[in-house]
C-alpha cells in the first residue's frame, strides 16, 4: 500500500489545478468516512487513497479518464484490486468500458464521486461557503434544478444510490456527513497549497 505522502505527490505530479486537488482531498474524506461507518475502519487508508487518485489521469488525458490512471498506477506497481477500484468509478460514462462497481467500496465510489461535486458547488452558494450548516432539503433543489452543477450528473448519482440499495435523501444526508467530517482538513491542505 501507497504512503499517503507519496499518493499526493503522486496527484500532483498529473494534477495541477486547485479544483481537482480539491476534489481529490475530498473523496478521500468522503471514503474514509465511508469505510468506518459501514464496517471497514481496517480498509479506511485503502479506501481513502482509492478516493484520492481516482481522477489521476483526469487534467492532462480528460480524453483517456480512468484508461489512463490504469496505466499509470500499473506502471507504479499498484496492485490489481486498487487498480480496479479507482476505474470502477468511471462504469458506463467513460470511453473505454471500466469495470462494474462490485464491492461496496467501488459501489460508494461510484455514488459519491459525482454527488461530492454537487455538494461542493451547494456549498459555495451558502453564505458560509460550507457543507456544515447544509440540510438536505436544500441539497434535493439544487439537484432538481439541471441547470446547477450542471456537469454532475444525476443519472450517475441516482444509479449509485440504486446500486447500494439506499433511499437518495440518505445518500445525500451521508455524504454531506462525510463532507462535513473533512472539511476542516481539505481546506487546510488546499491552504498548504496556495
Amino acid at each position: 500500500m501507497i504512503k499517503r505522502e507519496d499518493a499526493w505527490k503522486l496527484l500532483k505530479e498529473y494534477n495541477k489545478d486547485e479544483f481537482h486537488l480539491q476534489h481529490a482531498l475530498t473523496v478521500e474524506g468522503t471514503m474514509r468516512y465511508f469505510a468506518d461507518q459501514l464496517g471497514f475502519g481496517d480498509e479506511s487508508d485503502f479506501w481513502a487513497t482509492v478516493g484520492l487518485l481516482h481522477d489521476l489521469d483526469f487534467e492532462i488525458y480528460p480524453d483517456e479518464h480512468c484508461s489512463k490512471t490504469q496505466e499509470i498506477l500499473r506502471d507504479r506497481g499498484f496492485d490489481e484490486r486498487f487498480i480496479r477500484a479507482v476505474a470502477s468509478h468511471g462504469y458506463g460514462l467513460c470511453g473505454e468500458p471500466q469495470p462494474k462497481p462490485e464491492h461496496i467500496m467501488e459501489k460508494v465510489l461510484f455514488a459519491t464521486d459525482e454527488l461530492t461535486g454537487l455538494i461542493g458547488a451547494a456549498a459555495r452558494m451558502r453564505p458560509s461557503k460550507s457543507v456544515m450548516d447544509m440540510e438536505v432539503s436544500s441539497l434535493k433543489k439544487k439537484f432538481k434544478d439541471k441547470k446547477f452543477a450542471a456537469g454532475c450528473s444525476r443519472d450517475v448519482i441516482i444509479q449509485g444510490a440504486e446500486m447500494l440499495g439506499w433511499e437518495l435523501d440518505s445518500l445525500f444526508e451521508q455524504t454531506i456527513m462525510a463532507m462535513r467530517s473533512c472539511e476542516e482538513h481539505v481546506d487546510n491542505e488546499m491552504d498548504k497549497e496556495r
